[in-house]
């Protein structure tokens, strides 16, 4: 049976609760990520994380879709892109799984933090009404980008050389698109390319997706999940000058927290 996203708040735990648990969760799958785990730790990871989900979104949600089709080592449209920063290039497969299962987390967590935003301001009104801090103020303004003809490989190499898990993809001086590890992944492990010659140009994804820069940060937040993508070119005059990933977002919503 298809299931559908759960649109209302926590079913089992409070806003709040919710969001503090999945913060738990989420920091619980780190040591994880830095060494090879045996699959009983593994498995009593994933029990909670399922069990942690079903509470928050619903047993129907596609949150719990996604993270039970993170741990076959399939993408879903909920975390289509990586966390930026933190990862670079290709990962083995079971190194992927574990990265895909932190970026359904975190998808949880902007989802939480998103709602309970939507609720502070629903709460306040006339002139107390806050849109909230712009996306200018917590975007990445370095661009980063690579040749619309370069080989996966280099794209690869590049995200390791600057930690970045996102590239945007330049034609002469114009940028047609955005490639991410994800792509990389999907691309090379999952279609079996060869990183060595296949390019950029087919495996990005064209145009890339842009939200003004005087934007509030909710309003990335929506973008993104409305666009299942987790990195979003941000525009000043319709110029691309920087760009918001889902880490900017955390990083902000931590500090508010």
């Amino acid at each position: 049976m298809e299931k559908q996203a759960s649109t209302q708040p926590t079913r089992g735990l409070s806003l709040d609760r919710g969001l503090e648990r999945m913060r738990q969760q989420h920091a619980r799958l780190t040591p994880l990520l830095m060494k090879r785990s045996d699959a009983s730790t593994l498995e009593a990871f994933d029990l909670e994380a399922e069990r942690l989900i079903t509470e928050v979104f619903g047993e129907t949600s596609e949150m719990l879709e996604a993270y039970e089709n993170a741990q076959l080592g399939e993408t879903s449209s909920l975390v289509n892109i990586p966390e930026e920063a933190q990862e670079g290039g290709v990962q083995d497969s079971d190194q992927g799984s574990l990265h895909l299962r932190r970026r359904v987390l975190e998808t949880c967590i902007a989802d939480l933090e998103a709602r309970r935003a939507a609720a502070t301001q629903k709460q306040r009104t006339g002139p107390q009404l806050l849109i909230g801090p712009q996306i200018a103020d917590h975007m990445t303004p370095e661009i980063r980008s690579v040749p619309i003809d370069a080989t996966l490989k280099q794209a690869s190499h590049l995200m390791q050389e600057w930690r970045i898990g996102s590239l945007l993809v330049a034609d002469g001086r114009y940028y047609v698109g955005i490639i991410t590890d994800t792509d990389l992944a999907r691309e090379v492990v999952a279609q079996g390319l060869d990183a060595t010659t296949a390019t950029v140009r087919g495996s990005m994804r064209q145009p890339p997706i842009t939200i003004e820069s005087s934007q509030p940060i909710i309003e990335g937040v929506r973008l993104m999940k409305d666009k299942a993508t987790r990195h979003l070119a941000v525009t000043e005059h319709g110029e691309i000058i920087g760009v918001l990933s889902v880490s900017n977002i955390l990083r902000y919503y931590s500090g508010v927290a």
